[in-house]
């Protein structure tokens, strides 16, 4: 029987982390007057860790098959790290901490998400139905924190983010291996997969679509307080994003049986280019501003609702835990990483109109990327991936 509630509280304790570290650890590293410079770099380390992290533990998952096991060692480790947060404000320490942390903390999405779709088996279409609970638990966070710093200090934010790790330690120890069936293609050679050009110009693309949201993973909320806004707003405006994702998480899998998987990919990488615009440009007037976390519907929930069943077909059998880890290291990893520390440098100096000016360029180059890297048909010759593999075309 499919672990439903299991897999879900994961995703639940996961992102509420995530809205409770993302959107306000920033403000935190600001209270303690480190520059854009200095956030940008702590913020990247995340990223850095998920180009490292996830390939290292992918690797030893498919050498083991004990995906679980690890899932587990790092909720630990992660809070661990963590805790290092309370004993020093020092450049150096929250430098250690966060590198520590983010090591073992990004090693477990693509481990988690390779268990769900064994678990789903031929039902993944129902992905997004389990997923959907991580947005719930970042609505949660992100708005109950939001409204908490109106009143507490911004250094509290390090005891609830504590918290939501907490919770991810008691969910990984009740989540449950999945027994992989074997496969006829479970001996599918990595660089066989990797020379195929539609998957190139796959990566390629969620490594710029990544790029592109670099900014706003670090800057955001430090640019809604910049103009007026206050934490109780910054806190709606993440959750309106999170709530247009779940919108779309949910109607993923009638869309997904409507609509060819590239074209969705294309359409998502079209709005950031947009999205990105409307957030540098438009920052004062809220209206604008409502409509571009809108869209963060498309730019992050349509765009990896797509990539991750895409990565389900591409990478199959034993390739699987290390193909949901290529995905995470070249997108959230070295793309998160390249768009945040370039927007750290360039905040200062140029803006933030300039900054997000860049982050839809980035967008825009990962639309061409894809567009003249993969072309219809590409995937069905190459990989016989069956009915469904054809409508991804």
């Amino acid at each position: 029987m499919l672990p439903y509630w299991r897999l879900s509280g994961y995703y639940f304790f996961y992102f509420a982390f995530i809205g409770a570290f993302s959107p306000y650890f920033t403000l935190y590293l600001q209270s303690l007057e480190f520059s854009a410079r200095d956030i940008a770099i702590l913020m990247s380390l995340m990223q850095v860790m998920r180009l490292v992290a996830p390939n290292v533990w992918g690797w030893l998952a498919e050498r083991s098959g004990a995906r679980v096991p690890i899932v587990r060692l790092s909720a630990v480790a992660s809070l661990a790290g963590f805790s290092i947060f309370f004993l020093t404000t020092g450049f150096g320490g929250v430098f250690a901490g966060m590198a520590l942390m983010a090591f073992f903390w990004s090693a477990a999405l693509p481990l988690v998400e390779s268990i769900t779709f064994t678990h789903l088996g031929g039902e993944g279409h129902r992905y997004g139905s389990i997923r959907v609970w991580g947005s719930v638990g970042f609505i949660v966070a992100v708005l109950g924190i939001g409204h908490a710093l109106d009143w507490l200090p911004v250094a509290s934010v390090l005891w609830m983010s504590a918290s939501m790790l907490a919770g991810i330690v008691l969910c990984a120890f009740a989540i449950p291996e999945a027994v992989r069936p074997p496969l006829a293609c479970a001996q599918a050679s990595l660089g066989e997969t990797l020379r195929r050009p539609h998957v190139r110009a796959f990566l390629g693309a969620c490594f710029f679509m990544s790029a592109a949201h670099g900014a706003l993973y670090v800057f955001y909320s430090i640019h809604l307080v910049d103009h007026g806004y206050g934490k109780s707003v910054v806190g709606w405006m993440w959750t309106l994003g999170v709530l247009a994702e779940i919108a779309v998480f949910l109607l993923m899998p009638r869309v997904m049986k409507r609509v060819a998987l590239r074209a969705i990919l294309v359409g998502s990488l079209a709005a950031a280019v947009l999205r990105f615009g409307m957030i540098g440009w438009g920052a004062d007037s809220l209206a604008v501003l409502i409509l571009a976390q809108l869209l963060h519907g498309a730019t992050f929930g349509a765009f990896h609702a797509a990539a991750i069943s895409l990565v389900h077909q591409w990478f199959p059998g034993s390739l699987q835990a290390r193909g949901q880890a290529l995905y995470g290291s070249l997108s959230f990893g070295a793309g998160g990483m390249l768009g945040g520390l370039i927007s750290g440098f360039t905040w200062e100096p140029f803006g933030a109109a300039a900054t997000y000016t860049l982050g839809s360029a980035f967008a825009l180059v990962g639309l061409v990327w894809l567009v003249r890297g993969w072309r219809p048909g590409d995937e069905t010759v190459a990989d016989g991936v069956g009915e469904r593999g054809r409508r991804s075309a």
